[in-house]
C-alpha cells in the first residue's frame, strides 16, 4: 500500500462536520521554502532503509523506527518546528493500543470544567476530531504549521505515534506532560492485522495471520518496533514520573475508576470531592466506554482523514479514508486468543520475556478459559 498525498485542499486544524466551532489560522510557508525542503527530502529519504509492513504500507527504517513513508517528510518537519508549550499534554500510542478511548477519557477529564456535563463534545465528535494528531493532522500538509492557536479548549491537548527518542526536541525539554498507553503484544497485533485488513476492503488480497505475525515479531511495523516503543516510553517514565504517566490497556480494562482518578491528578485537574460524590468519575468512564461511542451515531457514520491521503494497492488506488466504525472493533483484553496459535502464542511469551527482562515492565496476557470481566483471566508475568 503506498500512500501519497492530495494537496487539492487546505489543512485545518480541525477536520469536522461543524467547522465553525474552531478558528483556524494554519499559515503555509513561502513556495520557495517548500520546494527548497521537497530537494532536500527526496535526498535525504534515499539514505534510509525501506521495507513494506504487512499492512502493505511502505516503511522507512528512520531513527531506530520503522516510519510510514506518507507520513515521514511531516514527521521531520514536525521534528524542526514545532514549539511545546509548558502546559501542552501529549498522548502517545502505538497504533491499535487504545489510542481512540485514550483521546476521549483525556479529553473529558482535562476539558470537564470548560462545557456543561451534558454537553461533552464526544456526544457529536468523533475522538480523532477533537484530539488530532501532530504529525498527520497537522505537518502533513503544512511544513510550518501555526498551532499557536488551534485548539478550541486550553491547555493545547495533541496525539502522536512516534517513539520517545524521536518526539521533537521541544517536548522532551519542555514541561509539557505525556500520557502513553500500551497494550499486550498478543492484542495489538490482532488489533493492528483486523484494523487494516478491514482497510484494504474488496478486489485486494488480505494479509495473512502467519504473515502479520511474523513481521511483528521482526518488529517491521508502523512505528514499531513494539518493545522498543514501549520500552522507551517506560524507561523515561522511570525517570520523569512527574513528567510521562505510563498507562496499560489491560489494567484501564481492569479498573477505569481508579485510573481516571490518576489521569485526571497527573493532568493537574483532579477530581474534587464534590464531583466524586455527584459520580462525574463514573459519567465520564460511561460516556467513554466503548458500548457508548459504538453506538454514537456520529461514530456509526462516515470517515475520520488524516490529511488528505490515497493508497495504492497493485498499481490500484482509491481515496483513503477510515470509516468510524472500524475504530471500534471489539475492545477486549483476551481477544487474542481466538486466532493466534500454540505456537504462536508460545513465540511471542519468549519474545516478551528476552525484551522485557530487567526492565521491571510486566504485561498482562488473558485467556478465554478464565473470568473477569469479560470473560478472560490474567497470566501475567513477572520478569
Amino acid at each position: 500500500m503506498l500512500f501519497f498525498l492530495s494537496l487539492s485542499r487546505p489543512a485545518a486544524c480541525f477536520t469536522m462536520e461543524k467547522t465553525d466551532m474552531y478558528n483556524s489560522s494554519m499559515v503555509s510557508t513561502s513556495h520557495d521554502v517548500e520546494e527548497s525542503w521537497d530537494d532536500e527530502f527526496q535526498q535525504l529519504v534515499q539514505t534510509f532503509p525501506k521495507d513494506k509492513s504487512f499492512t502493505g504500507m511502505n516503511l522507512y527504517f528512520f531513527q531506530g523506527f520503522w516510519c510510514p513513508s506518507i507520513v515521514l517528510k511531516a514527521v521531520i518537519s514536525c521534528q524542526k518546528h514545532f514549539q511545546a508549550f509548558d502546559s501542552d499534554i501529549l498522548i502517545a500510542t502505538l497504533p491499535k493500543c487504545g489510542t481512540t478511548w485514550l483521546k476521549a477519557l483525556t479529553f473529558s477529564t482535562l476539558y470537564r470544567s470548560q462545557f456543561a456535563r451534558e454537553n461533552n463534545p464526544l456526544l457529536t465528535y468523533n475522538p480523532h476530531s477533537l484530539v488530532r494528531f501532530i504529525d498527520y493532522d497537522f505537518y502533513l500538509n503544512d511544513t510550518c504549521p501555526d498551532l499557536e492557536n488551534c485548539t478550541l479548549y486550553q491547555p493545547r491537548l495533541f496525539s502522536i505515534h512516534l517513539p520517545y527518542a524521536s518526539l521533537p526536541t521541544s517536548i522532551k525539554d519542555s514541561n509539557c506532560k505525556i500520557v502513553y498507553l500500551c497494550r499486550n503484544p498478543m492484542n495489538t497485533l490482532i488489533s493492528f492485522w483486523s484494523f487494516f485488513s478491514r482497510l484494504r476492503g474488496e478486489g485486494f488480497e488480505p494479509v495473512s495471520l502467519d504473515e502479520a505475525f511474523e513481521m511483528f515479531c521482526q518488529g517491521i511495523n508502523e512505528f514499531g518496533p513494539f518493545f522498543d516503543h514501549v520500552l522507551g516510553y517506560w524507561r523515561a517514565s522511570q525517570e520523569k514520573s512527574s513528567k510521562i504517566l505510563f498507562l496499560q490497556y489491560e489494567d484501564l480494562k481492569e479498573d477505569i475508576n481508579s485510573h481516571l482518578k490518576k489521569l485526571a491528578m497527573f493532568l493537574g485537574v483532579p477530581f474534587t470531592e464534590e464531583e466524586e460524590k455527584q459520580g462525574v468519575v463514573e459519567e465520564i468512564a460511561k460516556i467513554c466506554s466503548f458500548e457508548n461511542m459504538k453506538d454514537l451515531e456520529v461514530n456509526k457514520k462516515g470517515a475520520q482523514t488524516f490529511g488528505y491521503l490515497q493508497e495504492t494497492f497493485s498499481g490500484k488506488t482509491k481515496t483513503f479514508v477510515i470509516p468510524r466504525e472500524a475504530f471500534f472493533r471489539k475492545a477486549k483484553t483476551g481477544d487474542w486468543s481466538n486466532y493466534l496459535t500454540p505456537s504462536m502464542v508460545e513465540r511471542l511469551e519468549k519474545l516478551i520475556q528476552e525484551k522485557l527482562d530487567n526492565s521491571g515492565l510486566t504485561f498482562k496476557l488473558f485467556s478465554k478459559t478464565s473470568k473477569d470481566n469479560e470473560g478472560c483471566m490474567s497470566i501475567g508475568f513477572n520478569l
